[in-house]
């Protein structure tokens, strides 16, 4: 039972793949190597230009937290999955079982990092880096349903069901035409 998780929100007929969020966050976060939120392509046969936009879903049950050995992570009354990197020797347990590949082992410092959710944002009343960068609002930071489950075959991980990840996806709609009339009135035929 989640009584408050927030998580993010994806449409996937908004995102254009301007990459504003993967951006934004590098920006926030300039001594993490390429950010924590990166856009994925979806597979030709479930939109040709579709593209996830991720991060770390801070699960409801999270694998990086059940296998790290020196208990770095703990998860905040809002649902944030927070790292403590002071206390973390860069084992790398929480890279390899995490199924979205959140955590990351930073190569400067030799310890793995993850996204907060701009915690320290979120405190000052903004919203997430990535999500504010959004110009057409396919990002978004939402209070998570406990009856909604993130749509398996997006993600392709079959350990969506024991994590239950803080995601949400918007089916990308079918494009719609408008066909314009010609001169004659007469809208253009098929050929």
């Amino acid at each position: 039972m989640r009584p408050h998780q927030l998580g993010f929100q994806v449409d996937l007929s908004r995102c254009v793949g301007c990459r504003a969020c993967e951006l934004a966050c590098q920006y926030q976060h300039p001594g993490t190597p390429g950010g924590f939120r990166h856009l994925e392509r979806l597979h030709a046969d479930v939109r040709a230009q579709g593209l996830l936009s991720l991060a770390c879903n801070h699960c409801a049950v999270p694998e990086c937290l059940r296998v790290c050995p020196e208990h770095c992570y703990d998860k905040l009354r809002n649902g944030i999955v927070r790292h403590h990197s002071e206390k973390c020797v860069g084992c790398g347990r929480c890279v390899g079982a995490c199924p979205f590949e959140a955590p990351r082992i930073n190569p400067q410092t030799r310890k793995a990092e993850k996204c907060d959710l701009c915690a320290d944002r979120q405190a000052a009343g903004q919203l997430p880096a990535c999500v504010e960068a959004c110009p057409v609002k396919a990002l978004r930071l939402i209070e998570m349903d406990e009856d909604e489950e993130a749509d398996a075959n997006l993600l392709g991980s079959p350990l969506l069901r024991y994590t239950q990840p803080s995601i949400r996806f918007i089916a990308a709609r079918q494009p719609r035409c408008f066909w314009r009339k010609e001169a004659g009135g007469h809208e253009p035929k098929d050929e």
